[in-house]
């Protein structure tokens, strides 16, 4: 081999060996790049969409496109199983963190429905069955948010335990509810921490940081009984309320009424709103933000706030009346019976919502407080 190479003329050689470099430089580059591409789509796959209000309402971020489509059926069988739609965003935060809203069983019901996992393979059933199951132990957990979303992962057993013990969450009694299981299930083998923080509470029976994971996905808060509510700033009762009421009342006049959510800034400096449109521009003028104005509807706007008793309600809140369909209208209570909106006659406008009067005979029962 090393004659055969001293009878080639060096400047041959050089070529080749130049040549070599080159072929082997692009065959690195063209795995680099396929590598990338892999990493790149399995990124772009995974991508999540931060959410401020997101067309679903007050309430959820960092949903992946695939939970925010399961929104409208949330809402159906919410309504179905007679859950208040308040609940939807927790429960979109929810399916995140069971399965960011893949597979034949998005909300992991399978379980509780049946017995055993794997035994529902249609999402629209999965939706269904969880829906009812959230509401079956939120009843249970006597409307205790957290511990309701506790019980989801650990079971029911843990809403006796946290009974027996003060009645009320908290991330101490998740943990040692935890520890207690592990013991009696360490010996099959089949369990071992999810959470790597767990290993030195020997607290290894489902997870016990489940209801952090879950609010992570839940931009709202919770009040002192245990509900869902948007974001603190006061509430639309009260002072707030009355704010809210002194912002919508310097359209009276100036405005139309124009049939169907969502609205630009080209509509509102020439003063074209629905009712739902209305209501959420009101609020921005406190520094509430109830959602993109581009996408505002009676139906985004029902899933955001505290629900209200009707005996409760106060200026500021905002009510719902079933017109060409549930939840067809909406407007911000004043007080007395009236309620502001944009009405199809008058634009922006104080109207009667007593017994008798049109609005009257629609009020719904539905009030949310913002």
């Amino acid at each position: 081999m090393h004659i055969v190479l001293q009878l080639i003329p060096k400047k041959y050689l050089i070529g080749g060996t130049l040549i070599l470099l080159g072929l082997s430089g692009l065959l690195i580059m063209s795995t680099i790049v396929a590598i990338t591409g892999e990493f790149e789509k399995d990124s772009q796959q995974s991508e999540v969409t931060e959410i401020e209000g997101g067309g679903i309402g007050v309430g959820t971020a960092n949903l992946s496109p695939e939970v925010m489509k399961y929104q409208p059926l949330l809402e159906k069988y919410a309504q179905k199983h007679g859950l208040d739609a308040s609940y939807v965003p927790i429960m979109m935060a929810l399916m995140m963190q069971e399965s960011g809203g893949r597979g034949n069983d998005p909300m992991q019901s399978s379980e509780s429905f049946c017995g055993s996992v794997g035994c529902i393979s249609s999402p629209e059933l999965s939706v269904d069955k969880g829906v009812l199951h959230f509401k079956s132990v939120l009843e249970k957990a006597h409307y205790d948010l957290k511990l309701c979303l506790q019980s989801y992962n650990f079971g029911g057993g843990f809403i006796n335990y946290v009974m027996k013990n003060g009645g009320k969450y908290t991330p101490e009694l998740a943990i040692s509810f935890s520890q207690l299981q592990y013991q009696k299930v360490k010996h099959t083998g089949n369990y071992h921490c999810v959470r790597p923080e767990m290993v030195p509470y020997s607290a290894c029976y489902g997870d016990a940081l489940y209801v952090n994971a879950v609010l992570k996905y839940y931009t709202g808060t919770i009040t002192a009984d245990g509900k869902p509510a948007a974001p603190a700033s006061g509430g639309s009762g009260g002072k707030s309320g009355v704010k809210v009421i002194d912002a919508g009342k310097t359209l009276i006049g100036k405005t139309r009424y124009v049939f169907g959510g969502g609205r630009s800034q080209s509509d509102i400096n020439a003063g074209r709103f629905d009712c739902s449109s209305f209501v959420r521009w009101a609020f921005e003028q406190v520094g509430m933000n109830v959602g993109p104005m581009s996408g505002v509807t009676t139906d985004t706007l029902k899933t955001q706030g505290q629900a209200i008793n009707p005996k409760d309600m106060k200026p500021g809140d905002v009510v719902f009346f079933d017109t060409y369909k549930i939840d067809g209208h909406v407007g911000i209570y004043v007080g007395n019976n009236q309620f502001l909106g944009c009405q199809g006659k008058t634009g922006v406008a104080i109207a009667s919502m007593a017994k008798g009067t049109y609005f009257g005979e629609r009020f719904n029962g539905r009030v949310k407080r913002f």
